[in-house]
């Protein structure tokens, strides 16, 4: 989970955007390095296909508070979104502290999403990691597109564990919904972190 260097007294954080191929994770990687002070920012490490698919995963460290005189930085990455490429999806999901699945709204992308978040959890279930245990928000992307399944239906296929996570609509390429995703992922991941050092000195 995070990761702390006393040396340089920080923490790291891993955030990983995880969904079907073409759902958008990478342009909203790419949405938050643009948008992003200079200052707050790492590069944006980009591997992609002739298909302009993300091969392996994109990367992006961006400075955040300090807890206790340490720096948090949250280190982004995406999966690959085709499934034969599942051997790297679990590899990005070793060491996670926070979830983002990204699904793509139209109506023809439900099965690629229901297959993706099963596979999300399948692969977590490898690590010993639970949606229940690690912190997840979900992202209802590309709300511009004509033929857009209703939200009630996204909930139905993706939202119906005991506990409901919170789940944001958005427009990646526009940047609607960009950030309010990524700050709500980013509060989760630092109270459980703040939770488990309480727990720790209690």
């Amino acid at each position: 989970m995070s990761t702390i260097n006393y040396a340089s007294r920080e923490i790291f954080f891993k955030i990983v955007y995880y969904g079907c191929g073409l759902c958008g994770k990478t342009t909203n990687l790419q949405y938050i390095h643009r948008n992003v002070p200079t200052a707050s920012k790492g590069n944006l490490v980009s591997l992609a296909t002739e298909t302009d698919r993300t091969l392996f995963f994109d990367f992006l460290p961006i400075e955040a508070v300090k807890i206790g005189g340490f720096t948090t930085k949250f280190q982004l990455y995406t999966v690959p979104g085709q499934v034969h490429y599942n051997a790297t999806r679990k590899l990005v999901l070793r060491g996670v502290d926070g979830v983002v699945f990204v699904a793509d709204s139209q109506w023809e992308k439900m099965r690629e999403n229901a297959e993706s978040f099963r596979n999300l959890q399948e692969n977590l279930a490898e690590y010993d990691y639970s949606l229940d245990e690690i912190a997840c928000v979900l992202q209802y992307n590309k709300r511009d597109m004509p033929d857009k399944s209703p939200l009630d239906y996204l909930d139905y296929l993706l939202n119906r564990r005991e506990v409901r996570v919170a789940a944001f609509e958005s427009v990646a390429t526009e940047g609607v919904g960009v950030f309010k995703t990524l700050n709500r992922i980013a509060k989760l991941v630092l109270h459980k972190l703040k939770q488990e050092m309480e727990s720790k000195v209690s």
